[in-house]
């Protein structure tokens, strides 16, 4: 019984320093997204948030590790959105698939992440507000 004692106190042991680790890489991780974030707004103004944008005006998007999903849309001027749920998924390497019939991205649309090599989904965001940043003006 105490050899099995000993062995059961192991592994709860090694238990906890699993869990401690995977808390640590997931505020590092989230740290990292925060800080690359401050890296691409830089010295950009933020506007005021809205509801929706549409599909037409994005030119690319770019994922932002654990963190929030960069619309760009123009030269110089991207919409922040930070998910309402499921940003632990965001993996900067993933493929966002929206489904809508509106010609619109709007807040609370469920938005499914693909892993590029197997098209497999990895997760889902729901979308939350789109805060609109532009370069300074000259």
């Amino acid at each position: 019984r105490t050899e099995s004692g000993v062995k059961m106190c192991g592994l709860a042991l090694i238990a906890t320093i699993l869990v401690s680790g995977c808390a640590s890489y997931r505020e590092t991780a989230a740290l990292d997204g925060e800080a690359k974030l401050v890296e691409i707004i830089g010295n950009r103004t933020a506007g005021k948030p809205v509801n929706c944008i549409s599909f037409h005006q994005i030119r690319s998007s770019r994922i932002i590790d654990r963190t929030a999903i960069v619309y760009e849309v123009s030269r110089g001027v991207f919409y922040l959105n930070r998910p309402r749920w499921g940003e632990s998924a965001l993996r900067r390497d993933s493929v966002l698939l929206t489904r809508t019939s509106m010609p619109q991205l709007c807040d609370g649309e469920v938005v499914r992440l693909l892993d590029p090599g197997v098209m497999h989904e990895t997760g889902a965001v729901a979308l939350g507000d789109f805060v609109p940043y532009s370069a300074p003006k000259p």
